[in-house]
């Protein structure tokens, strides 16, 4: 985006271009995305708001979406299921390869790196992963409060219990339940509102409650579509629309697709005269500090259970162990890395 919206068009200055980066920081929801629509937004407003954001994310649904009617009706067979079983290990590679990159941007001070340890304690023992991501961005707010000689935290914590993420938490404490569109359309609905940093993060909320809590999901079928989104081009929020035609078909993927990417409009459309205010304020950062650490504990978790059920006997071991020495050394894209392991899975299945 820099590259073409930067040097090639000329339609912003650097300056200007990285303001609207900081802003998607300061903002729940896909960061690309929100670029996409900010830069859409300071060249055109709502016009060219909507028209940004469908045109980054229209692409990717199509191309998701045929993968997801392959996979529903071929999905048993031997080549594809060789196939996967050779891109599973690299997907595994790959989100380590992540959490390396953005732990050390994330992880700043000894503090948020025990924030960190301690939202990977929390996450095993099945506290709701809503209640550590926020609950990580109060503590760290409250610290910097606290080193700052303000001696208002209590008043920060009260009104949790009738907060929005309160009525989220509710909702999502739901056990096995019958597949509807309407419950997935609120499940999207709520990742998309309240997922901070990388999109990865969004497997931790669909393992939690599509899988663990619902049960509308395996973990065989969370790692395709995972391989999926990692294969196919775009944001990996576009994983959102394979889940949901694999549940619900066509209805299913345009439901969860709207669902997850709906706050994103909604969010930079209301955050843009605020985002100079926020972004001055230090325990916002704080909090932000928090939540990003607490992300990056869940994904370490997530990472752990699929590789569990990618990583399954000596073949997949090397197929994960190389891929991780490829993305550490030599930085090869993804998406080049992802077709080799499928090839090899392949001639190794």
């Amino acid at each position: 985006m820099e590259d073409e919206v930067v040097r090639r068009r000329r339609w912003l200055t650097r300056d200007e271009f990285l303001d609207l980066l900081g802003a998607t920081n300061l903002i729940p929801g896909p960061n690309s995305t929100e670029l996409a629509i900010h830069i859409g937004h300071r060249q055109a407003g709502w016009p060219g708001l909507l028209v940004a954001g469908v045109s980054f994310i229209l692409p990717a649904v199509l191309i998701v979406g045929a993968f997801a009617w392959a996979y529903v009706r071929y999905g048993s067979l031997p080549e594809v299921a060789g196939v996967l079983y050779g891109v599973k290990p690299v997907i595994i590679a790959i989100v380590l390869q992540a959490l390396w990159s953005l732990g050390r941007t994330a992880i700043k001070t000894k503090f948020l790196a025990f924030v960190a340890a301690a939202a990977v304690v929390l996450t095993f023992l099945r506290v709701h992963e809503l209640l550590v991501l926020f609950g990580a961005g109060v503590i760290v707010g409250l610290a910097r409060i606290s080193a700052r000689q303000i001696r208002s935290g209590h008043s920060l914590l009260l009104p949790i219990s009738s907060s929005p993420v309160a009525l989220f938490l509710q909702a999502s404490t739901a056990t096995a339940a019958p597949f509807a569109l309407w419950p997935l359309f609120l499940f999207f609905l709520k990742v998309g509102a309240v997922l901070y940093g990388s999109g990865y993060v969004l497997l931790a909320f669909i393992r939690a409650d599509l899988v663990e809590r619902w049960h509308w999901l395996t973990e065989t079928q969370l790692l395709d579509a995972i391989a999926v989104g990692q294969v196919t081009p775009g944001p990996v929020f576009t994983t959102a629309t394979f889940i949901g035609y694999v549940l619900g078909g066509t209805q299913g993927a345009l439901v969860a697709t709207v669902g997850i990417f709906l706050p994103a409009f909604f969010f930079v459309a209301v955050s843009g005269p605020l985002v100079p205010r926020i972004r001055k304020s230090p325990v916002a950062g704080a909090f932000l500090d928090g939540v990003n650490a607490a992300a990056l504990a869940l994904m370490l978790v997530v990472t752990y259970e699929l590789g569990r059920a990618a990583v399954v006997d000596v073949k997949t071991i090397v197929l994960a162990l190389v891929s991780a020495v490829i993305l550490f050394r030599f930085r090869v894209n993804s998406a080049w890395l992802v077709l080799g392991g499928g090839i090899a899975g392949l001639l190794l299945y």
